[in-house]
């Protein structure tokens, strides 16, 4: 009877399948909670205060457009007091530093937060996009179910990326883009056989749920595609994929230009995103396509019925509102304003290759289609979830060709002009490289405050070396001591080896002072300094101490950072996030 029961009870692989079929059901749900407040959302402010306020436009009250963002904005402040830091903005570079670099720990109300303050931003007419969003629901979905099952590290990691493949899935209703979003933006092309099966099962399962409610057709339909005269067409596609390459750099960088302005606005951070949704309400008085994700006219530019002009300016317009709506504070993604800003590229590229060669290039909504996913795939580096998306969407196999070529070449060109991707730049700034490898983003995640010691003796450089000695007959492991002015500024650091020369000499031992012997040229760290830069100095100069200052501007001694602490404070946070899968496997039996 034991044995019979034993067979009933699922193995680590038969468990992970039922695990993950859970999460890509939950995230199926998800997502349909999810459309569904936004599109309430959408009709209650957006809809009936157009037609309150607006009404046919007629006269001057078009001028009252701004006002409809502004209101979601409004809306926006109660979420953003109660809950700091975790509504306002585009967080999808927060979440994926909780999921590579924290432990994947992420609580249960960032499924509501994600919903409302998404919603409220779009739903009112906000340059953004749910996609982001629901991949971090679907993301919180599978961390809740890991720290229910009480596991860590890389299991944890799978769980999370497998809610956010089911998210994505759903919301695009392409199962395979969800899985090669997950794979290369959530788990940053880190995954393993195991961990993709998670990632499919997730995100067929989430599909099953959003095809039974909103049917088998995509986020927007697109025309059937097809090659008119490939020794034309090909060289074409190859070079809008350098266009798209150099679109989406200055995109990026503009982006956080816009939220770097924002950051050092000296007003209320709950007034900003009123004062961005104003900017963007005035921008759509003379183009309304910018607001929300834009989906409707993509769909118009899809079908070859793009204006050249218009879509020219929107490339940029859109651009510009979407770093303003994040930038200020709005909440949201850029997933969908990357389709846009792709899909008017190509359309505009697509309308002036028609013009000049009408008989050898195909629709300019063909090369919208293609613009769309090469697009995507330059602005966040992973052109394989681009290229798949663009599949699913069409069900064309001959666009395989156009889009593998743009999408590849324009994420090449990206990549050579930028070394990040729109979701990597805070990574950077904070001195992280988050594909260097695990233990490098753990060293660069640790900063040296963490890890040095408060406890420091100073000696002042007037001070004799009868005095300096007595202080290491003192000490049981320190061999460096930092050395002071008057100011209780630093002025160099002295170490036994600096008076080994004069300790036969009384004479010049009585009479020397601490600041003739010391070294002036100090190497130095600062608490924001991370353990890597500190781990190399240890290894390049020889150290085993080095002094920790307050700023490179102002030299107070704050703390002393030895090898051995450094190490100690890594191998504790390597412990403190689990890293082992087999200790998370052994959790899941």
């Amino acid at each position: 009877m034991t044995v019979w029961l034993k067979k009933l009870i699922p193995g680590e692989s038969g468990l992970m399948v039922v695990i993950a079929s859970f999460i890509g059901l939950a995230a199926g749900f998800g997502n349909i909670a999810f459309r569904s407040t936004e599109e309430f959302v959408h009709y209650v402010i957006f809809e009936q205060g157009h037609q309150l306020l607006i009404g046919d436009g007629a006269g001057l009250r078009f001028l009252l457009l701004p006002l409809l963002p502004m209101i979601g904005m409004v809306l926006l402040i109660p979420l953003a007091y109660f809950y700091p830091g975790e509504v306002n903005g585009y967080g999808f570079s927060k979440f994926l530093r909780k999921v590579n670099l924290e432990g994947g720990h992420i609580r249960f109300r960032t499924i509501i937060l994600k919903i409302l303050g998404t919603s409220l931003t779009i739903g009112t007419g906000g340059s953004a996009g749910v996609e982001g969003p629901i991949a971090q629901v679907g993301g919180a979905i599978g961390s809740q179910v890991g720290q229910f099952f009480r596991v860590t590290g890389d299991r944890m990691k799978v769980y999370i990326a497998a809610g956010c493949a089911g998210g994505i899935a759903a919301m695009f209703n392409a199962p395979i883009a969800g899985v090669f979003f997950a794979s290369e933006i959530v788990l940053m092309g880190s995954y393993g056989t195991n961990s993709f099966a998670a990632l499919v099962i997730s995100s067929a399962m989430a599909t099953v749920i959003s095809r039974a409610f909103y049917g088998a057709t995509p986020a927007f339909p697109i025309p059937d595609y097809n090659l008119v005269n490939p020794m034309v067409e090909i060289p074409l596609y190859v070079l809008m994929g350098v266009i798209v390459g150099v679109i989406a750099v200055v995109h990026i960088k503009f982006f956080y230009e816009v939220r770097d302005r924002f950051d050092s606005l000296r007003v209320s951070p709950y007034v900003k995103p009123i004062i961005g949704a104003f900017f963007v309400g005035s921008i759509a008085l003379l183009f309304p396509q910018v607001m929300g994700n834009g989906y409707h006219y993509i769909e118009t530019v899809l079908h070859g019925q793009g204006i050249l002009v218009i879509m020219l300016a929107l490339v940029f317009l859109k651009i510009l509102a979407t770093a303003i709506t994040l930038g200020s504070g709005g909440a949201g993604g850029v997933f969908a304003p990357s389709l846009f800003i792709g899909a008017m590229i190509g359309g505009t590229f697509g309308g002036v290759a028609q013009f000049f060669l009408p008989e050898y290039v195909a629709n300019p909504g063909a090369y919208a289609a293609v613009g769309i996913g090469a697009f995507l795939g330059a602005v966040t580096h992973s052109p394989l979830t681009g290229i798949f998306l663009l599949f699913e969407m069409t069900g064309n196999y001959l666009i395989i060709i156009p889009i593998m070529l743009a999408s590849i070449i324009g994420t090449i060109v990206s990549r050579r002009l930028c070394h990040d991707s729109i979701d990597t730049v805070d990574f950077t700034r904070e001195g992280i490289d988050v594909h260097e490898g695990r233990e490098t983003a753990i060293m660069k995640s640790i900063k040296v405050g963490r890890a040095m010691s408060e406890d420091v003796d100073f000696i002042s450089e007037k001070a004799n070396i009868d005095n300096l000695l007595k202080i290491f007959s003192m000490t049981e492991d320190s061999f460096y001591f930092p050395v002071i002015d008057e100011t209780g500024m630093m002025t160099g650091i002295v170490s036994l080896q600096d008076v080994k020369t004069i300790l036969h000499d009384e004479e010049m031992r009585l009479s020397a002072t601490v600041g003739n012997v010391c070294a002036r040229d100090v190497v130095h760290l600062t608490p924001e300094d991370n353990l890597y830069t500190a781990m190399t100095l240890f290894t390049v100069k020889g150290f085993e101490e080095i002094p920790v200052v307050e700023s490179a501007e102002s030299k107070w001694v704050v703390g002393m950072l030895k090898r051995r602490e450094a190490i100690a404070a890594y191998n504790r946070e390597v412990l403190k996030r689990g890293i082992s899968e087999k200790t998370a496997a052994i959790r899941l039996k």
